[in-house]
């Protein structure tokens, strides 16, 4: 062989391992750049997937927020409508307590009132002996009807007409009036109790009213406001 000859052989050789070379250069690009691909798409989901929590998070956060301003809102429109519906029933009783002023305004009317009120108080204590306090202004009227009270309690409690001392030292406050519109008052009725004090029946038209009032407030509310109030 030759000098030429192998000189050829050495150059297929070199052509040979230059060409091996490449295909391997190409095939380790091809594969670095599939990884780099991959790699790279793994990134952006992760990013994808962290900006969609955190989107969500935030969207949650949102929704509460939103939730809770409106029970808020919701909270105090409905402490509004309660406070107008208290309104609306406080000026109701206000109105009818002005009304009581005009019931003693009638004597005869009043007088057979106050002999009724009596009657019950006394039917209510069971007692042989009681105090009896009423305003100074109806003190007149209320010892007219002693009697007459005293027979009929004994004739509906098959009982002797029992004994009523009413107390002059100590009266029921008067009515209401522009001078003392904040200071205790008393439209109207009597107030009967055991000689010992230990039981009081308060049937002035004051506390007949409350008691009324509130026995008749769920009747009162659905009849105003279309609902029974809880």
């Amino acid at each position: 062989m030759n000098d030429a000859d192998v000189s050829k052989q050495i150059q297929q050789m070199v052509r040979f391992i230059r060409q091996e070379a490449e295909e391997k250069a190409n095939e380790i690009s091809v594969s670095a750049e599939e990884e780099f691909n991959i790699e790279k798409l793994q990134l952006v989901e992760a990013e994808k997937k962290k900006i969609r929590q955190e989107y969500e998070r935030k969207e949650k956060q949102v929704d509460i927020r939103r939730k809770i301003e409106y029970s808020m809102q919701l909270n105090a429109s409905r402490i509004k409508v309660l406070q107008a519906q208290d309104d609306l029933v406080s000026s109701m009783k206000e109105a009818a307590s002005k009304e009581l002023l005009h019931v003693s305004h009638d004597h005869h009317v009043y007088k057979r009132l106050l002999k009724d009120l009596v009657v019950q108080s006394l039917v209510r204590l069971k007692e042989p002996s009681v105090l009896l306090r009423c305003r100074k202004d109806d003190l007149h009227l209320v010892e007219s009807i002693l009697v007459s009270a005293k027979e009929e309690y004994a004739e509906k409690a098959n009982v002797y007409p029992p004994e009523i001392i009413v107390d002059h030292q100590v009266y029921l406050p008067p009515a209401p009036s522009h001078h003392h519109a904040h200071g205790p008052f008393c439209s109207g009725g009597v107030v009967l109790a055991s000689r010992d004090g230990k039981i009081v029946c308060e049937n002035t038209l004051d506390a007949r009213l409350d008691v009324v009032f509130r026995k008749k407030l769920p009747e009162i509310r659905k009849w105003l406001f279309g609902q029974v109030a809880a």
